[in-house]
C-alpha cells in the first residue's frame, strides 16, 4: 500500500481490515488445529528412523571391525604355531644349553601369545554376538516405526486433502486483505499475533474488558474505542482493541 493510499483510508476502515484479517487467520488456525499433533508426530517418527538408521550403520561397521580383528588374531595364532614348530625343530640341533634355553623362552612367549589371542578372540566373539542382537533389534524397530510413519502420513494426507482447498482460499483472502493494510500496521499485527498464545491480535471489548486477556478497560478508553478515530491497544496484553459493534458488523459479513 502506498503512503497516499494509507492517508485516504480512515481509522475505522483500518480497524475493519485488521479485524477481517484476524477472522481469516483464525479460520486458518482452526484448520491447523484439525491436524492436531500429526505433523509433529510425523516429524518425530522421521527423526527417530533417521537416528535408528545411523545406529544400524554404526553397528554394522563395528561388527565388521570385530570380525576383521578375529581374522587377524587367528592369523597371529597360526603364525605363532609355525614359530613354535620352527623353534622346537631348532632345539633338536642346538650346541649348548644357552641356545636351548633361548629357544625355550621363545616357545613360551609364542605360547602366551596364542593364549592371549584366543582370549581376545573369545571376547570379540561375545561382543560381536551382543552387537548383532542390538543390530537385529534396531532393524526390527525401524520396520515398526516405518509402519507407524506410513499410517501417520496417510492420516495427515487425508486431513490435508480435506482442508487443502479451503486453506488455500483463506490464504488468498488473507493476502488480499494484507494488501489493504499499511506496512507498519501489518508488521505490528503479525508481531502481536505471533506473541499471543491463542493467535488473537485484534479483539473486541467484551463486558468492559479486553477480549484477549480479560483485563478491565477504563470507561474513557472504551469511549475512544467506540469513536474509532485511532488505533488503541490493550495496555496489559498489547492486542488491538475494537468495539463490539464493529466486530458484529464484520462477523455478519463473513457469515
Amino acid at each position: 500500500m502506498s503512503e497516499k493510499d494509507s492517508k485516504e483510508i480512515t481509522v475505522e476502515e483500518k480497524l475493519k481490515a485488521l479485524y477481517d484479517l484476524q477472522l481469516v487467520n483464525s479460520e486458518i488456525d482452526k484448520i491447523k488445529t484439525l491436524r492436531g499433533d500429526l505433523p509433529l508426530e510425523v516429524q518425530d517418527l522421521e527423526d527417530e528412523i533417521a537416528g535408528l538408521n545411523t545406529r544400524v550403520a554404526n553397528l554394522t561397521e563395528e561388527i565388521q571391525q570385530i570380525d576383521s580383528s578375529i581374522t587377524g588374531r587367528k592369523a597371529d595364532i597360526e603364525n605363532s604355531k609355525s614359530l613354535i614348530a620352527k623353534y622346537k625343530e631348532q632345539q633338536d640341533n642346538v650346541r649348548n644349553n644357552r641356545e636351548y634355553e633361548n629357544l625355550a623362552k621363545e616357545i613360551e612367549f609364542q605360547t602366551l601369545e596364542i593364549e592371549l589371542s584366543e582370549k581376545r578372540i573369545n571376547e570379540a566373539i561375545n561382543l560381536s554376538g551382543v552387537r548383532k542382537e542390538e543390530l537385529e533389534k534396531a532393524k526390527t524397530l525401524i520396520s515398526e516405526r516405518n509402519e507407524d510413519l506410513e499410517l501417520k502420513k496417510k492420516e495427515l494426507d487425508e486431513v490435508i486433502s480435506e482442508t487443502k482447498q479451503e486453506e488455500e482460499n483463506l490464504r488468498d483472502k488473507a493476502k488480499e486483505i494484507e494488501g489493504m493494510i499499511e506496512e507498519r500496521l501489518l508488521t505490528a499485527f503479525k508481531r502481536i499475533r505471533k506473541n499471543a498464545r491463542n493467535g488473537l491480535a485484534v479483539v473486541a471489548v467484551e463486558r468492559d474488558a479486553c477480549g484477549g486477556c480479560f483485563n478491565k478497560i477504563p470507561p474513557q478508553r472504551q469511549l475512544d474505542i467506540r469513536i474509532r478515530k485511532k488505533i488503541i491497544v490493550c495496555e496489559y496484553c498489547g492486542r488491538i482493541l475494537i468495539d463490539p459493534e464493529l466486530a458484529a458488523e464484520e462477523m455478519s459479513k463473513k457469515n
